[in-house]
Formats: C-alpha cells, structure tokens, sequence
C-alpha cells in the first residue's frame, strides 16, 4: 500500500511538473564492450508557441557526427580540425532503430535516424498550452570524444546532446536547429528522470541531482550531461553561508590540485555569491568544461628542453578554477540561449574575472614571473619590453585592441556561431566584461553588483531578457549605460581625444573631443610625480564638439583618459599628456630595439639591427627605423638604410602608408603607399626603384578563410648599365603599371587561389591568370595543382627582359626574394620561384607571346612528393612547343625550403646527364609574415 501511494504521488507531481515544462524520462542501458546505448524514452511536449501545432520538432543531434554535410562537420573544417573528416564510420556517432509513438496513436512509427531535426505527425493539431506524450525507442551509436570532448574514450563516456529531446527555444515555425559544438543550450528547463543501466565496473555522475544509484532528476537552466566511467569522481565539499555546496570533477584532480583547491574553492565561491547573489547545490565540471573555461594565457612555457613557469601552481589553480566556476555559476542563474545571449552570460563571467584580478592579483603582471625568470647570457631581455609592465587585469582590453587594429572585430551582438575563434574570447568575453567593469567603476562596484543582484534573482528559471537588463541598468547607473544598446549592436570606432589643457588657478581647464554622438562616459586620472593618483568621471551628451572640463588638481605631472584599457577605444595613443617639462601639452619619444605591445604614452619608434644577404651586395648590415608595433596601425613608415660589405657603399630601402579601416562597410582596409629601394642587381650595378600603391582589401566572413583583393601599383625603375649592357640595348629606365584581382580560399581539405592581372608599359601589355589547387585527400595527405596562362597583347620589347619565364622568371620587378637576380651559374641559378611557368626541369628560357602550364605535385610518404609539370608556350615566329618534366620534392621545411630532384623531362632521363647536380632546384621563402600567417589560420 505505501509503495502503491508513493508511485502515485511521484505520477501526480510529475504530470504536474509537465504541465508546466515540457518533461523526459528515459532508462538508457551501456551495451558492454560496444559504443552503443540502448534507450527507452517518454517526452511530455508542451506547446509553448501561440500557434496550434501539427508537428512537434525534436532535436536528434548526435546525427551531426557525419563526415560530410553537417553544420558541425564545417565548423571543425574553420577551426583547421580534420579528424572527423577523415575518421572510421565506427567512430562516427549516430541513431539507428529509431522508433516514435505519439500518445494519439497505438502503432510505433519508423524514423530516419540519420536527420538532426525530426518532425513527428500529430493526428489532432496540438492547441497553445497543450501536452502530448511522445515514446520513443532508439540505439545510440556513440562518437569517439576526440571530435568534440563528448563520446566514448578510454574508460569513460562523456553524453552531452546524445538523447533526443524537443527544442527549447522552439518558435511557431519550428525553425530547425544544429548542433555546432560552441556549448549552445539544446532543451534547458526541461525536468529530467534518467535511469542508467551499467556493468557493474562502472560508475556514474551529472549535474542532474543524484536520486539513487545511477539514477539522477532534476531540472536546470542548462543542457544535462553525464559521465559514465570505470572510476570513481572526484567530489569536494564545502560551506558558503550555511549552505552545503558540492563540487564534482569529470576528471581525476592531481594532489597540488586537491591541496590548493581546499583553500582556494571557499574563497572563490564565496567571492561569486557576493557578487551574483546565489550558488547551486551542486556543481560538476566536466573535462571539456574545464579546457574551455580555464584561464587564458597562464599556462607554462615549453620549448624543446626548456619550461618557463609564468605562474604559481598555487595561482594557476586559482585563476583557472576561478574562471570555470564563475561561469558554471552564471550559466545556472537564467536560461541563456548561445546564439543571442553570449555576451550577456560571457560578459557577467568576465566581469566576475576582472573584479577577482583586482581584489587578489592587483600587483600582477601579465607575463607573471617570465620577465624575472628569461635570462640570456644574465641579462633579463623581456625587462626591456612594454609587455612585462602590463598589468595582468590589462589583457582583456589589449585582446580586443589587437582585433580593432586589423579591423577584424565583431560586434557584440553579433550571433556566437559567426564569431571567429579570437572574437569569441575577444569580444563575447573581453570586451562585455570590460565595459560591465567600465560601468562598475562609474556607478560604483557595490552598486553594480546589487543590481546584477536584483536582475538575476528575478530571471531564474527564465529566459534570460537582454532589454531588461540594458534598460534596468541604464536606470540604475543614472543613465550612465544608456549607450550600451546602440554600442552592443554596432562595429565601433570610439575615441576620445586629449586635445591640450591650460592651468586656471588651482585647476586644469582640459580639452577633450570624442568621435561619437553616443553619451559615453569617460573616466580622467591625474599622476603626480610621486605617483599619486586621482580620478575624475565626467558624462558626456551627445555633441562631438571639443568640450572643456575642468579637474580640482593644479599639480599632477600627467594626465590621462580611460587608463589601462578601462574602455575598449580604437585609439590609446591621444589619450595622455604631461603637463610639465619639455614634453608639456605633448607626447614623449621613445627609441626602442624591438617590436613591443604599443606603449600609448609615448611616440614610440622602434630601431632594429639588420642584416640581409645577396651576392653582390653580400652581407648588408642596417638599422630599420618604423613605428609598427605588435598592434597594426593605421600610418606607418619604415626605413632601412644599409651598408653594403660587397661594395662598401650605402643602399636601403623605405615606405610609408596608411590605411582605411572603417568599421562596417564592404572593404576591410584601404591602403595607400610610396615606397623607394636602392640596392645592386649584378656586381657595381644598382637599380633604384620608386613605387606607388593602392589596395583594396574586401570584408570577409571572420570564420571563412576566403578573402578577396583588388590592387593598383606604380613602378618606377632606373638601373645601371655596364657596357655589355648598353650595346645590348637593354633597359636603364622604365616604368611598370599594375591592376590586379585575387580570390583566395585557404581552407584546411580544399585550398584555392585564383589571381587574374594586367601589366603594361610604354613597350608592352599583357594579361596573366592563375589558378591553383591544394587537396587533402587523406589525412596529412595533399596534392596540389596549378595553372598559369598569359598572353601578350601588344609586344614591341628589345628583348626578353619581359618575357614569360619558363623554368627562371626574370625579376625586372625587383619583386621576388631571388639571391642571385643576375646569376647565369653557380648555386643560386638553381632558386627556383614558382611563378609563370614554374618547371623545375631547364626545358625552357622564355615565352614572348603566350603560355600555358599545368604543375602538380602529391604526397607519398613524409616529406617525399612527387611532381610533374606540363605546358605549351609560343614566342614570336616560332612554333607552339609543347614540354614537361617530372621528378620527386623533398619537403624540408613545407612551403618554406624545399628542394626538387629532377627525373624524367622533355630533355630525357635527367639522373644520367654529367651536370645532373646542377638541375637540382630549391625553394626558400624568408617571408616571417607567411609563416606567422599560417599559424593564425582558423583563429582570424
């Protein structure tokens, strides 16, 4: 009788429980020695749409674990991660056996497991407010965790988005939605009852709260998870005002870990509770929630046999705990849709953060002990860097300056799925939690923190809403946030400008001017001499007129707006002055040897030893003088005047440009330039070039690889001439005029470069494209493919300076890395630039009035390719001819020196020629920007 009432009484609550959320009970058995899980299911699915519905829509995405097709599949393509399109069928996840019976109905209906979004018939259209009972019997075909941190790994099993389960943030038109790994929320505030089936050697564990053995219930304003493993969790306890709290690790913790977390999870947790009002019961973090949400840019240092410790063992603990626990706190304060509420949950994260540096790691740097610790013959070098004095609360708006200066920011509001990887940090993170950190400060932390407060006690359980927050704050700030709508929904390009000051008395009349008609606040600090501090906030309206405020402290040596990137502006370097000395009303200079984080209080510029290499100047020795930083900027110049061994006189090279960066417009940048160089093309013989630039730059999508250019160039070129020369009748002076068009898609399976240009000069034109091709045809496995045609238009040259090269391009550009630009024997004839014609084998000089080719090479086994080129070309009464070649290219460093071993060509077998050494052809680029480039590949 008493088990009789207690089923009755859990029936009764759990149909009440679901005639208020849509409700899941489901038993799952771990088929043993096998990646599958048997799963029998009931879903309570309630219409919360103001439209009656025919269909209810479920969400099926362990079916996004495909090889091809899948929104999941491409966005692990952008992040420059092939294991699942390369992976084993078996190792793929999948629902098979799917079986669906809605309650109107007696007979089980086969479904096609293979969909993300399934649509159930209903026999009678489900009325606003309604519930319908939904069965459900299906096989789960379990992933291997290695492509998203969910699935079956060694001993454990991590389920995350596995179960089928309705749409949470369902609209009337029932929009299908798709799994992308970016933690998005599937079905929150749904009430869960789940009993595991497991051997008996395994253990289980969620964030569900525990009812008994393998059993969990609950519902949570985020997805469930679940570990099922063959050992035992780790679990701490601890007391947060009388309330019990329990932590529980998807992981095994490490000694140093336990030790240090004992300490520090009081005071981490406690610091949260003040700050957001409430902790849970239980929290589990599992170890992808962990290599998430740890704390970025602590980690120790590792190279070859060397390891630098940035930060304590004790202090990473902390701030990497910290940085996980804020979040799983916040993400259980309100139900936060990924998509659009991103910036609200990651910002509150981030401001928990920055509020947690000041309090504890004030004195802090951002490169931790590495300054103190680095040495290098006993000298410490990064002490002579800008970057070993930040702050380390500084990071967070140094992020989001370094995208600014490329014009590669995003705005906040924009959905999380089009974030790039850097922005997702930069922005969603950073940036929010910099301006909820600005606003703290302007209204006061305490404050602020009451009503984050207030707001979050009156969301819980809810749908997170966005306007209210902006608006609340707006009211509870005095208006001071009142730009934060506008601000979150735009690119911005904010700037405020320290224009000159004047003492009056016992005060300073400042003149300040900010670019926007947004009424931002802005916070103003003067500096004495002995490092006294005072702060200053003023409002502003919405007028972009100079305005002159006035700060009660006639005696400070400095002053300065928004400091330490309190306020994420496009430009730092206007926003001090001194107001002593012989620096008064401006900027200080500063000489630096190396490329350094700008330091904005001064005008920096940077004078670097140099030393290049060709074989008539030989070795070059210099200074480069620029001002480009690590943070691009908008005008830069770069001189570099240089000393020649070879002849002992003087050669350099110079430039100056400036680019147009507007925040949202469909050009990324505009750049403009002239540049000049003065070195030697053979020995005693120098050419001096004048150039003049324009380029276009168009706006990508941040997470595609594709980008587009469009350019314009000048050339201007005046040579030297020995004798030889002149009665040759080559060229002393000439000018070069350039239109260019490139498409590139520097995707990691399907690589593709597409370039169609324009050349003419008083002498010539002629027309040129380019195609080429890069495949990944097995892991780690490529072949590549190009084609190049050009055509002359009109050719009345005196020889064959501009000509198509076929085997040599003829530099008379001066724009290829060649180390020998005159060579006619020795080692550096053999550099080979793929360009034009690009055979390796010598099977032609030149073509003067057009040329195909096709090259190609393929991957055979490590650094081994082979390789075979393809063409026909034609000069001026002569022939079409037709020539090839083929041979085997050793990668030594790929894309960078690679060396071609020439075998079979036009010219015949090539190993039995007695010269056979000197056809072998090499490849060097020295370009830093290419290599740096090619590691920032998926993250811009």
């Amino acid at each position: 009788m008493i088990r009789f009432s207690s089923a009755f009484l859990f029936l009764f609550l759990f149909a009440e429980v679901s005639a208020q959320q849509d409700s899941i009970s489901l038993t799952a058995k771990l088929v043993e020695n096998t990646n599958q899980i048997s799963v029998n299911q009931d879903i309570i699915y309630k219409n919360t749409t103001q439209t009656p519905l025919t269909k209810v829509h479920l969400l099926n995405w362990i079916s996004a674990y495909k090889k091809r097709d899948t929104p999941l599949l491409s966005r692990t393509l952008q992040d420059r991660k092939n294991e699942m399109y390369f992976a084993k069928k078996n190792e793929l996840g999948s629902t098979t056996d799917l079986f669906i019976k809605p309650d109107s109905t007696t007979e089980w209906m086969s479904f096609d497991g293979n969909c993300e979004n399934i649509y159930v018939p209903l026999s009678e259209a489900l009325q606003p407010g309604g519930h319908v009972k939904i069965s459900l019997k299906y096989i789960l075909n379990l992933p291997k965790q290695k492509f998203t941190g969910y699935g079956i790994a060694d001993n454990k099993i991590a389920l995350k988005y596995f179960f089928i389960v309705p749409d949470g943030f369902e609209d009337k038109k029932q929009s299908p939605k798709f799994f992308r790994n970016i933690e998005e929320n599937q079905s929150p505030g749904t009430y869960w009852k789940v009993n595991f089936d497991l051997p008996d050697h395994y253990f289980s564990e969620s964030n569900l709260g525990r009812t008994g053995e393998n059993k969990f219930e609950g519902s949570l304003t985020k997805d469930v998870e679940f570990l099922l493993t063959q050992n035992e969790v780790d679990e701490m306890t601890t007391q947060i005002d009388d309330q019990n709290i329990k932590i529980s690790f998807g992981y095994k913790l490490t000694e140093s870990e336990k030790q240090n977390l004992e300490f520090y999870l009081p005071l981490q947790l406690h610091f949260i509770k003040n700050k957001l009002g409430f902790l849970p019961d239980h929290i589990f973090i599992s170890e992808k929630f962990q290599k998430d949400e740890d704390f970025i840019g602590i980690d120790d240092i590792k190279f070859w046999k060397f390891k630098y410790q940035l930060f304590t063992d004790a202090e990473k603990t902390d701030l990497n705990y910290f940085s996980v626990l804020s979040k799983a706190v916040v993400e259980r304060s309100a139900i936060f849709e990924k998509s659009s509420d991103h910036w609200l949950m990651n910002g509150l994260k981030t401001y928990l953060e920055i509020q947690y540096l000041d309090r504890y790691y004030h004195d802090r740097k951002l490169l931790g002990d590495l300054p103190n610790e680095l040495k290098v013959f006993g000298l410490k070098p990064l002490k002579f860097f800008h970057l070993s004095q930040l702050e380390l609360s500084q990071r967070y708006g140094l992020a989001y300056q370094y995208m600014l200066t490329q014009n590669l920011d995003q705005k906040i509001s924009e959905p999380f799925e089009k974030l790039s990887n850097f922005n997702a940090n930069a922005i969603s993170h950073f940036e929010t939690g910099s301006l909820f950190d600005f606003i703290a400060e302007k209204m006061d932390p305490e404050k602020f923190d009451d009503f984050v407060i207030r707001y979050l006690k009156n969301q819980a359980g809810k749908h997170v809403d966005k306007k209210a927050f902006l608006d609340e704050l707006t009211i509870a700030s005095g208006y001071s946030a009142d730009f934060l709508e506008n601000f979150i929904a735009h690119k911005n390009r904010v700037n405020f400008s320290l224009k000159r000051y004047r003492k009056l008395d016992d005060n300073f009349q400042v003149k300040i001017s900010k670019n926007t008609r947004q009424t931002i606040p802005f916070k103003i600090e003067t500096e004495e001499k002995s490092g006294k501090k005072e702060t200053f906030w003023f409002d502003t309206d919405d007028s972009e007129e100079i305005t002159e405020y006035t700060i009660p402290q006639a005696n400070a040596d400095k002053i300065v707006i928004n400091s330490d990137y309190i306020f994420p502006e496009k430009n730092f370097r206007d926003n001090y002055l001194y107001t002593k000395g012989l620096f008064a009303n401006t900027k200080k200079i500063k000489l630096k040897l190396f490329r350094d984080i700008p330091n904005p209080e001064y005008n920096e510029i940077y004078v670097n030893p140099r030393l290049n290499f060709n074989v008539y100047d030989r070795f070059l020795v210099g200074l480069n003088f620029k001002n480009a930083s690590l943070f691009e900027r908008k005008f830069n110049y770069s001189f570099t005047p240089y000393y020649s061994s070879g002849t002992g006189k003087l050669a350099g090279s110079g430039g100056v440009s400036y680019s147009f960066q507007p925040a949202e417009s469909f050009y990324r940048s505009l750049d403009v330039g002239i540049s000049g160089s003065y070195f030697h093309y053979d020995y005693d013989l120098t050419y001096r070039k004048i150039s003049a630039f324009i380029g276009i730059n168009f706006t990508k999508n941040p997470r595609s690889d594709i980008g587009r250019s469009l350019g314009f160039s000048y050339n201007y070129f005046d040579k030297d001439l020995d004798p030889q020369r002149i009665n040759l009748d080559e060229y002393s002076k000439y000018n070069l005029w350039n239109l260019g068009y490139a498409y590139s898609d520097r995707s990691i399976i399907h690589e593709k470069y597409i370039s169609a240009g324009l050349q003419w000069m008083e002498d010539f034109q002629k027309i040129s494209t380019e195609l080429s091709y890069r495949w990944e045809f097995a892991e780690d496995k490529k072949i590549s493919m190009r084609f190049f045609g050009g055509y002359f238009i009109k050719n009345n040259t005196k020889n064959n300076l501009f000509d198509y090269g076929i085997s040599r391009v003829s530099n008379y550009a001066f724009s290829y890395g060649l180390l020998g630009q005159s060579a006619t024997s020795g080692l550096l004839t053999q550099q080979l630039i793929l360009a034009e014609g690009g055979f390796k084998s010598y099977v032609g000089d030149s073509a003067n009035q057009w040329i195909t080719s096709f090259n190609a090479d393929a991957h055979v086994w490590r650094w081994f390719n082979v390789y075979a080129d393809a063409g026909l070309f034609k000069s001026k009464m002569q022939d079409p001819q037709f020539i090839w070649d083929s041979g085997v290219k050793v990668k030594v460093i790929p894309d960078f020196l690679e060396v071609y071993f020439p075998i079979q060509s036009s010219l015949g077998f090539e190993p039995s020629f007695k010269d056979y050494g000197r056809r072998i052809r090499f490849t060097l680029s020295l370009n830093l920007s290419a290599i740096t480039g090619y590691f920032r590949r998926g993250w811009f």
